[in-house]
């Protein structure tokens, strides 16, 4: 079992920006999130969209968000 819940896009979102990602720039529903120390993410989700456990593993990878930060 996954260490990871599925959320909302719009949690994920929030708490990415809580641990210091910003929002540089947006297009339609792709938002490219930019944070120092880390190359720019694209977050390619809409707001009431579910997100699963792997892919959520898959962003944290990339954006150094933690289980405990949901």
């Amino acid at each position: 079992m996954s260490e990871w819940p599925a959320g909302k896009a719009r949690r994920v979102l929030a708490s990415l920006l809580t641990i210091g990602w910003h929002v540089k720039r947006q297009s339609g529903s792709h938002k490219t999130l930019s944070r120092p120390g880390y190359p720019d993410f694209v977050f390619a989700f809409h707001d009431s969209e579910e997100i699963g456990p792997r892919m959520l593993a898959r962003i944290a990878k990339h954006t150094g968000l933690k289980p405990l930060d949901l």
